[in-house]
C-alpha cells in the first residue's frame, strides 16, 4: 500500500505505521460524513502525514499516564470560574459513560492503547488475538467516544 511504503521510507515503525494509517481513515470516514471528498487517496496521503506530524509533536510532550493518575487530576485550575469546573466535571462524567457503553473487550484494549500506552502488537499479543483485531477495536472506540462526547 502506498500510505505504508510513504510512512516506512520516513522511518515510521510498523506499528507507527499502522497506527498513523487507521487515524488517517478515521479522519476520512468523519470528514465524509459531512462533505464529499473528491480525491480520497490524496486526502488520506496528506492526512496520514499530518498525523505523523501531529505525533511527533505529541510524543515529545506525551507519556503513559495511568487512570488513577487521570482519575486525580484536579479538573479545573485554582481561580477558574465555576461554570469551567461544572463543564469539566460533566465532561468526565460523559467520557466515563461512553467508556461503560463500551463493550468489556473494547474497552480494556482502547484503555490499554490510550492510557497505558500499549502497541496494537503489545495488545494483541498480550490478549491472543490479531494485530488487525486490535486496530478494529481501538478504530471502534474512538470513532464511538469522538461521537458519544458530540452528542453530550
Amino acid at each position: 500500500m502506498k500510505l505504508r511504503k510513504l510512512l516506512h521510507s520516513r522511518g515510521r515503525t510498523s506499528d507507527e505505521t499502522d497506527e498513523a494509517i487507521q487515524e488517517a481513515f478515521l479522519r476520512l470516514q468523519r470528514y465524509r460524513q459531512d462533505r464529499h471528498v473528491q480525491e480520497p487517496e490524496a486526502f488520506l496521503v496528506r492526512t496520514v502525514i499530518n498525523v505523523v506530524a501531529d505525533d511527533i509533536r505529541r510524543r515529545s510532550r506525551w507519556r503513559p499516564v495511568s487512570l488513577a493518575e487521570v482519575e486525580a487530576l484536579p479538573l479545573a485550575q485554582t481561580g477558574s470560574a465555576p461554570d469551567d469546573v461544572v463543564l469539566g466535571q460533566q465532561r468526565l462524567r460523559g467520557l466515563r459513560a461512553g467508556l461503560d457503553q463500551l463493550s468489556p473487550r473494547t474497552r480494556e484494549i482502547f484503555l490499554l492503547h490510550r492510557v497505558e500506552g500499549y502497541s496494537h502488537a503489545q495488545i494483541a499479543a498480550r490478549m491472543g488475538v490479531t494485530v488487525s483485531a486490535v486496530e478494529k477495536q481501538v478504530a471502534k472506540a474512538v470513532l464511538f467516544l469522538a461521537e458519544w462526547m458530540d452528542r453530550i
